[in-house]
């Protein structure tokens, strides 16, 4: 299994998947298709869910997500949310800017839909 990295653009995010156990997701997520932009950070997911290691940390950084994205980060976020439940632990940390009330309103929405605690972290 190969770390995942996928380069940040203007309308997709910046995607680091390590099998260390250390991922980023940060930037703005407008793709032209959600759906097959995070196709490949489904599958990276799926597969180190079978062998993860016992601490998985996200950092969620993004500054704006559209409908679409909103849905498939949902989707990310069940599949940390399967190696939890695994036995594994898995820190979500959300950070965002304090005038972001869109960010920290879509974090507090996928923290109340799932099964994981979110750490809310104001960037300065």
């Amino acid at each position: 299994m190969k770390d995942l990295k996928i380069a940040a653009t203007n309308k997709t995010p910046l995607i680091e998947l390590n099998q260390n156990g250390k991922m980023i997701l940060s930037g703005r997520s407008i793709p032209e298709n959600g759906f097959i932009f995070y196709q490949p950070v489904f599958n990276w997911i799926e597969e180190y869910s079978s062998h993860p290691i016992s601490k998985t940390i996200i950092d969620f950084n993004f500054e704006y997500i559209n409908t679409v994205s909103s849905k498939c980060i949902l989707d990310v976020l069940k599949g940390f949310e399967k190696i939890k439940k695994n036995g594994n632990e898995v820190i979500v940390n959300w950070h965002y800017k304090e005038d972001e009330t869109d960010i920290i309103q879509a974090g507090q929405d996928y923290e109340s839909i799932l099964n994981m605690n979110f750490l809310f972290i104001p960037d300065k």
